[in-house]
């Protein structure tokens, strides 16, 4: 269903407005049960993973190129701009033309992940979205069975996650903790070894911590948390084991994102 929309003010594109402004589209986004997918590879794996889409809003050179995902959809509007009016009404350069409103689903429940996965990525109040998209990508392109997120980490949902994650947070299971005190309780009830990735004294390197593993095969769920800050007090005393991965005089500690990458790899099955 074309429809040509001359202007940024129209009302059928309320989904689409103000995306970079990250406090008023939680409250959007929580109310209408909705997220945004940008690009159209993005949008091709948010449709193919099932998700249903609300609205698609595309600059005139992407129709051909999604001209089968909107037949899927004949119902829904797809609204036909500029893309100056694109850039009006999302508030940003929308340099790939393409965006698509679709319905949120929670697919995955804590207990679903903690009985079904053997690597698991566990991140601890990491507010940036693209810190949050970059870590489900590198899980998912790892080979980790999972993500779960304390109650503060920024959603994974969110546009920018979605964008930085090419994707990846909408297949990959993941679900918030439900309890940020008991997370590594349940964690080790589920029967996982926990690993608090941290520049704590006392802490392995992870070659040494990936040998041992080699040599007693277990789950494994390796924690992570802010760069400022990294992670609580609370959550590495309670971890089975401190890892560190090691770093040239000078230079303390990675960005989270690249962390996760590196412990993925070095640790996956």
């Amino acid at each position: 269903m074309l429809i040509e929309i001359p202007s940024a003010d129209d009302d059928r594109l309320a989904d689409y407005v103000r995306l970079r402004e990250s406090s008023l589209r939680h409250s959007l986004e929580a109310e209408q049960g909705l997220f945004i997918a940008e690009g159209s590879k993005v949008i091709r794996r948010a449709v193919a993973a099932g998700y249903l889409p609300r609205s698609f809003m595309l600059a005139p050179r992407w129709l051909g190129e999604l001209e089968d995902v909107l037949a899927e959809h004949p119902q829904v509007p797809v609204y036909v701009v500029s893309e100056a009016v694109a850039e009006q009404a999302t508030g940003f350069h929308v340099h790939r033309g393409a965006l698509a409103s679709l319905r949120r689903q929670q697919r995955h429940s804590e207990t679903e992940i903690l009985a079904a996965a053997r690597r698991l990525v566990v991140t601890e109040d990491i507010v940036d979205h693209a810190n949050v998209g970059a870590i489900a990508r590198n899980a998912a392109g790892l080979g980790w069975d999972g993500l779960l997120l304390s109650p503060r980490c920024a959603d994974p949902l969110y546009r920018r996650s979605v964008k930085v994650s090419m994707g990846a947070v909408l297949t990959l299971p993941w679900a918030r903790l439900s309890d940020w005190g008991d997370a590594i309780s349940a964690l080790r009830q589920a029967d996982f070894t926990v690993a608090a990735l941290t520049l704590r004294a006392d802490s392995i390197g992870l070659a040494q911590f990936a040998a041992e593993l080699v040599n007693r095969p277990r789950k494994v769920a390796i924690l992570l948390g802010t760069e400022g800050h990294g992670l609580s007090q609370s959550w590495t005393t309670q971890a089975d084991v401190a890892v560190r991965i090691p770093m040239r005089p000078g230079i303390d500690s990675l960005n989270v994102a690249a962390a996760s990458a590196i412990a993925c790899y070095a640790l996956a099955e």
